[in-house]
C-alpha cells in the first residue's frame, strides 16, 4: 500500500491477519510469522520481496492484502501472477465463492494464489473483513497444502479423513509441522472503469522451461485488430509552416482563404494590341508598349489609339479588349525601323475579349485550401497558395517514425564480410525505411538490437523517446529469446492491445501503447509501438495492412485507408485457413475492361521475391467455406503500387 508503506499505523489488514493466525494455534498445527513487510503499490517492489521470501527465505506461505480491486494503482495480482509457477485455481475459486455469499461486491476483487518452489503464495484483498473472509475460506486446507508442497504424501491426512470426513478442525490437527507465513499487507484502492493490465507476456527471471508452449495471446480477427488500433491514435496537434517546396505531404489543418486577387491587375491573356472594342477594324496610331514587367503603369488609351501589348502585360485603362497580332498588318515603321508607328486592325474585338481582369481567376477571400486536404506535387495546390499571398498556414504535424531491428542473427546490409553461418542481412530496416520515406514521412533508423535485454529495453527507451511511433521487427514470437513484448510490458509499462492477429503472413504482429516515464504529462499522447514479424514479407505486408494507415490517421489525412479496387483473379488460389494477403500484380485488360491480378508466385513469408514487382495485396477470406477462390472471380485488392496497364506500363 502507498498510504501504509509510509505511515504503517495505518495499516489494519496484516494485524488483522496476525490476530487470525494467532488463534489457529490451539489445534496442532502451529503457525509461526517469521516475516512482515509494508511495500508501495509498485509492482517490482512487490515482486522483490515476495522472490526473497519465497527462493531465499524458504517459507511456507505468503500471504499478500490489498491491491486486487480495479484501482489505477491496483497490481498485484500482475506482480504475483509471473512469479508462480503452478496455478492453485481451487483456492482462489474458494476465496472468491466464500466472499460472495456475503456480498456481491467481490466480484470486483482479483485475487490470484499458486506455487513457487516450496512457497504457497495468496494475494488478499486489502479491506481487513475481506481478507479475514478469504483467509479464512482456505485456512482449514492450508497445513495439507503446505505438506504437498514441501513434498509430503499426506497421507496421514488421508487416513484421518476417512476416520474424520465431517470435521475440519481435525484436518489442521493432522498436520504436524510448523509452517511459516509472512505478511506483505497494502491498503487496497476501490475504483470503478479502469481497464485492467494482466500482464500476458513471459518473465524475463522464470527459466526457458518456463516458457509458454502455445501463445498468451488470442488471435484476434483482422478487422478487431484494425478497430484497436484506430482506438488508441489521434490525428497529431497542428503546426504552422511557410508555403515551399517542403509543405507537399502535409494536409492542411484549417481553410485557407485568397490574401490577394489573381490577377492582381488586367491582364493580356496574348501576345497582341490593346484596343478600344468600338473602334473595330482600321489603322489605328501605336502610341504605348506594355510588357509583362513590373515597369511604370502605361498611359490611359483614347479612342483611335491602340497599345503594343505582351501576354501577361498590364492592360492600359480605357482598353476594352485585345487584339491578337495574328489579326494585325504592319502599316509603317518609325524611320529607323525599330518600332512600329501604324498597326492595321483587321477583325472586331469584343468587350473585355482576351483579358484577365482583377480578381477573374482567384479573388480576395475565395477558399484556395480546405482543411484535410492533402498539399500534392501534382495538383496545383503550391501554386495557388502562393500566386494568393499565403505565406504561411497551419498543417497538421506529419508523425516521426523510427525503425529497430531485432536479433542475435541479424547483421546490416551494407557488412562487406561473409556472412557466418546463421546470420542473414537486415533487410526489414532498410524496405520499411525506403517506405516511410517514400510516402512522406520522416523515418528515423535506431539499428539493430541483440536478443538480450538490457541493450533492447536501452535501445527501446531511446527510440521512443524521440519518435510518436516505433516500428520493431522480430522478436514476437515463441523462442527462447523473443522478448520484445516481456520488455515493452514489464520493464517499460506498456499496453500490448494484441499480440497476435488472424491473418496470413503476420500471425504473431504486435500493438501496443506506452507512456514513458517522466517524459510525458498524463494527458499527452501515448506513444505507438508496432511490433512487426521478423520474416520479411510478413513486415512489409503488416506495414500496409496496419501501420501505414495509421501513419495517415495521424498526419491528418481525410482517406486515411489505402485505395481498394476490385481486381479479377486470372488463376486459380487456394485459401488458407487464416485471411490472407496474397501479392500479386495487378493491371488494366482493354479486352474485358476490367483490372486482372496475377500471383507472384511462391507466399512463403520468408520469400522477398513474392513482393518484387507487386502492386497490390489480395484480400482472400479463410477457407472457412471455400476451399479455393476460382480463375474470374473477382476479389477486393488493396492497392500498395503504381497500376499497369496490358503492356505492364504505368497508368
Amino acid at each position: 500500500s502507498d498510504t501504509a508503506s509510509a505511515e504503517p499505523s495505518k495499516d489494519i489488514s496484516g494485524p488483522t491477519l496476525k490476530t487470525l493466525l494467532e488463534k489457529a494455534q490451539t489445534t496442532k498445527t502451529t503457525f509461526r510469522i517469521d516475516e512482515t513487510a509494508c511495500v508501495p503499490d509498485e509492482f517490482n517492489k512487490i515482486q522483490e520481496i515476495v522472490k526473497i521470501w519465497c527462493d531465499e527465505k524458504n517459507i511456507d506461505l505468503v500471504i499478500t492484502t490489498g491491491g486486487t480491486g480495479f484501482g489505477i494503482r491496483d497490481l498485484t495480482p500482475e506482480a504475483i501472477t509471473p512469479l508462480i509457477d503452478k496455478l492453485s485455481p481451487g483456492l482462489t475459486h474458494a476465496m472468491i465463492s466464500s466472499s460472495l455469499t456475503k456480498t456481491p461486491f467481490a466480484a470486483l476483487s482479483r485475487p490470484v494464489s499458486g506455487i513457487r518452489g516450496k512457497s504457497i503464495i495468496l494475494t488478499l484483498p486489502g479491506s481487513p473483513k475481506a481478507a479475514k473472509e478469504n483467509f479464512e475460506a482456505v485456512l482449514s486446507i492450508l497445513p495439507h497444502a503446505i505438506e504437498l508442497t514441501r513434498g509430503g504424501t499426506g497421507e496421514e491426512l488421508h487416513q484421518e479423513l476417512r476416520k474424520k470426513r465431517n470435521s475440519d478442525h481435525k484436518l489442521t490437527d493432522t498436520v504436524a509441522h510448523h509452517s511459516h507465513q509472512c505478511l506483505h499487507h497494502e491498503h487496497m484502492h476501490s475504483s470503478d472503469n479502469h481497464e485492467s493490465n494482466t500482464l500476458l507476456s513471459n518473465s524475463l527471471s522464470a527459466p526457458v522451461s518456463k516458457r509458454y508452449r502455445k501463445s498468451p495471446y488470442p488471435a484476434i480477427a483482422i478487422d478487431d485488430a484494425f478497430k484497436l488500433v484506430f482506438d488508441h491514435l489521434q490525428t497529431l496537434e497542428t503546426i504552422e509552416v511557410p508555403v515551399n517546396e517542403k509543405l507537399i505531404g502535409y494536409v492542411l489543418a484549417q481553410d485557407v482563404n485568397a490574401k490577394e486577387n489573381v490577377p492582381g491587375y488586367r491582364a493580356s491573356i496574348v501576345d497582341g494590341y490593346a484596343v478600344v472594342a468600338s473602334d473595330g477594324p482600321g489603322t489605328y496610331p501605336v502610341v504605348a508598349i506594355s510588357l509583362a514587367t513590373s515597369s511604370a503603369l502605361v498611359a490611359p488609351l483614347k479612342s483611335g489609339q491602340i497599345a503594343r501589348i505582351a501576354t501577361g502585360g498590364y492592360v492600359p485603362p480605357g482598353a476594352t479588349a485585345i487584339v491578337m497580332v495574328e489579326d494585325t498588318i504592319l502599316v509603317r515603321t518609325s524611320a529607323d525601323g525599330k518600332n512600329e508607328e501604324l498597326v492595321e486592325i483587321l477583325v472586331q474585338s469584343h468587350e473585355g475579349e482576351k483579358i484577365r481582369e482583377i480578381g477573374s481567376d482567384i479573388a480576395i477571400g475565395e477558399t484556395v485550401g480546405r482543411c484535410g486536404e492533402l498539399v500534392s506535387a501534382v495538383d496545383g495546390e503550391l501554386g495557388i497558395l502562393a500566386s494568393s499571398g499565403i505565406k504561411n498556414l497551419r498543417v497538421f504535424r506529419r508523425p516521426v517514425i523510427g525503425v529497430l531491428s531485432t536479433g542475435n542473427e541479424v547483421v546490416d546490409h551494407s557488412e562487406t564480410i561473409e556472412l557466418k553461418y546463421g546470420e542473414i542481412r537486415d533487410t526489414n530496416r532498410l524496405t520499411l525505411l525506403s517506405l516511410i520515406q517514400s510516402v512522406g514521412f520522416e523515418a528515423r533508423d535506431f539499428g539493430i538490437s541483440r536478443d538480450n535485454p538490457e541493450e533492447l529495453e536501452s535501445k527501446l527507451k531511446s527510440a521512443l523517446s524521440q519518435v510518436d511511433v516505433l516500428i520493431t521487427t522480430g522478436g514476437v514470437s515463441m523462442g527462447e529469446m523473443d522478448f520484445l513484448k516481456t520488455i515493452l510490458e514489464r520493464s517499460l509499462g506498456a499496453k500490448i492491445h494484441f499480440g497476435r492477429v488472424k491473418l496470413k503472413p503476420g500471425l504473431p504482429t504486435t500493438f501496443a501503447t506506452i507512456k514513458l516515464n517522466g517524459e510525458q504529462p498524463t494527458n499527452e499522447r501515448e506513444k505507438l509501438v508496432f511490433a512487426l514479424p521478423g520474416n520479411p514479407v510478413s513486415a512489409v505486408v503488416t506495414f500496409y495492412v496496419f501501420v501505414l494507415p495509421a501513419l495517415r490517421k495521424m498526419a491528418g489525412y481525410t482517406n486515411w485507408e489505402l485505395p481498394k479496387i476490385n481486381v479479377q483473379l486470372s488463376k486459380t488460389i487456394k485459401l488458407d485457413p487464416r485471411p490472407e494477403f496474397h501479392r500479386v500484380i495487378i493491371h488494366f485488360d482493354h479486352e474485358t475492361g476490367s483490372f486482372q491480378a496475377d500471383s507472384t508466385g511462391f507466399q512463403r513469408s520468408s520469400r522477398l521475391m513474392s513482393l518484387r514487382g507487386c502492386n497490390a495485396l489480395l484480400k482472400l477470406p479463410a477457407n472457412d467455406l471455400l476451399s479455393e477462390l476460382s480463375k474470374g472471380t473477382f476479389v477486393e485488392a488493396i492497392v500498395i503500387g503504381p497500376l499497369l496497364d496490358s503492356k505492364n506500363s504505368v497508368l
